[in-house]
C-alpha cells in the first residue's frame, strides 16, 4: 500500500471541485485498489448527509440530497467493484499512533481527531503517502513522513 486518503480526496472525486481533476487524474493512475478504514468511511458517507442537510437550510450552502445520494451510489459503486477496498485495522494501535500524533502536534498545531485518526491509520498500514487536499491535514502528515502529492 503505498497511499492512504482522507475526506477532502474523497470528497473531491464524488463531488465536483476545483481539485476534482487533480483527483480523478490519481485514481484513474492507480495501482490496485484504493485502500480505506471505516473511519473515513462513515467520516465521507457523514461530510455528504451533512452538505444535503445544510442546503435544506441554506440552498448557498452544500448541495441537493439528489446531488449527495448521486455521490454516495458512486462511492458505492466503486466499493462494491473493488476500486476502494476497505479493510480491517488493529484499532488499539491506530489509537495508540493517533494518542501520539495528538499530544505532538495539537498542542501547537490545533489538529482535528479525525484528522490525527487518518494519519494515524496510514501510519498504521505502512503507506508511505497520504491523499488530502487540506492543508492542515498535509502539513501534519508531511510532519509524520508521508508523502502529499498535492
Amino acid at each position: 500500500m503505498t497511499s492512504y486518503p482522507d475526506t477532502s480526496y474523497l470528497c473531491a472525486l464524488y463531488r465536483f471541485q476545483e481539485n476534482s481533476e487533480r483527483a480523478a487524474s490519481h485514481f484513474a493512475g492507480m495501482e490496485g485498489s484504493l485502500v480505506i478504514a471505516s473511519p473515513l468511511l462513515f467520516e465521507f458517507r457523514q461530510s455528504i448527509r451533512l452538505q444535503a442537510w445544510l442546503h435544506t437550510k441554506d440552498k448557498g450552502k452544500g448541495y441537493s440530497k439528489q446531488t449527495a445520494q448521486h455521490a454516495l451510489a458512486m462511492f458505492q459503486n466503486n466499493i462494491s467493484t473493488g476500486a476502494i477496498r476497505i479493510i480491517p485495522v488493529d484499532w488499539p494501535d491506530v489509537v495508540g499512533i493517533a494518542e501520539a500524533i495528538s499530544s505532538e502536534f495539537t498542542w501547537t498545531n490545533g489538529c482535528r481527531g479525525f484528522d490525527i485518526l487518518h494519519v494515524a491509520t496510514a501510519l498504521h498500514l505502512g503507506s508511505s503517502g497520504f491523499l488530502t487536499f487540506d492543508r492542515n491535514q498535509k502539513k501534519l502528515a508531511q510532519a509524520k513522513g508521508l508523502t502529499v502529492p498535492f
